[in-house]
């Protein structure tokens, strides 16, 4: 069968109205200054469009893309926005002021019952061989902006804890998503894409690599959409707002009530979620572990 040809008709049809911009520069250079970087460019098209492999992991150029993102932001206006919030929104206000970094050490939990965040903390912390402290290290907290860039990477592993969502292929993305619809919900929208922006990033590019070429990952990807997007908009506010040291001797059904996070995805859901994406898996070498289960009603 001859595959479909994009038609001069069609094309026509889609630029209607459009007008031809010229310019004397001597190099490339657009209104956006996002596509304006070049590496931006190149990193971005190749996150999005490769298979994966083993020369280069999947999380290996995230500290790039991030730098670059957060290099082209407005910081002034930003740091003008968290003011005009904290104005609006009480949890957002005690936060920045309380600027509690949730810096812990498995001794600062080893005393926690078990069930408790702070268990599962120690267990993580001692256990696990990840660090919680996974960016800016090192960094100087001396600002609203530096705490929040600061905090957010230290508190996100307690996010996968507190919400069921992963940490795993399946995990990751609900997590991301259900931030994004709750930072949605609560700031606004300048402030929320603001915090929403890399996340983006990060949603995209696993949703377009899955449907050019992991076809089961993207089926599992559309589910924790699902999951993501009803838990995160019954939160009672953003979970990057949360002192997580208050919570340490709750048990973690317990801070879901309180916080309202629900539905809670089965136990398990995703877990085997990272092989869906795994060459090996592709090639007939390994067992495909998940099947799309329905999601809550």
């Amino acid at each position: 069968m001859e595959r479909p040809k994009v038609t001069e008709a069609d094309i026509a049809y889609y630029n209607a109205g459009a007008k031809t911009v010229t310019t004397p520069s001597s190099v490339l250079i657009s209104s956006s200054p996002y596509l304006n970087n070049a590496t931006l460019r190149e990193l971005i098209a190749q996150e999005m469009l490769r298979r994966n492999g083993p020369d280069v992991s999947i999380t290996a150029n995230i500290p790039q893309v991030f730098e670059i993102m957060a290099s082209l932001e407005n910081m002034p206006r930003i740091a003008q926005l968290f003011e005009e919030e904290k104005k609006r929104q009480p949890e957002f206000r005690d936060w920045l002021n309380e600027r509690d970094l949730f810096d812990i050490k498995g001794e600062d939990v080893a005393h926690c019952a078990p069930g408790t965040l702070g268990a599962k903390m120690h267990d993580f912390i001692v256990n696990s061989g990840f660090n919680i402290d996974l960016l800016y290290q090192g960094m100087k907290v001396d600002s609203d902006l530096s705490f929040f860039f600061k905090q957010s990477a230290l508190t996100h592993d307690v996010e996968h804890m507190v919400t069921g969502f992963g940490p795993n292929h399946g995990g990751e993305i609900a997590l991301i998503v259900a931030n994004q619809h709750a930072h949605a919900k609560y700031f606004v929208p300048e402030l929320a894409m603001f915090f929403n922006r890399f996340g983006t990033f990060l949603r995209t590019k696993a949703l377009l690599k899955n449907a050019l070429h992991y076809p089961e990952a993207a089926i599992m990807l559309y589910d924790a959409e699902y999951w993501g997007i009803t838990q995160g908009r019954n939160w009672k506010y953003p979970l990057r707002l949360v002192n997580w040291k208050k919570h340490l001797d709750k048990p973690i059904p317990q801070i879901r009530e309180e916080l309202g996070m629900y539905p809670v995805i089965p136990d398990g859901l995703f877990d085997h979620t990272n092989a869906l994406v795994d060459e090996g898996v592709m090639a007939g070498e390994k067992d495909l572990p998940y099947v799309a289960k329905e999601a809550a009603e």
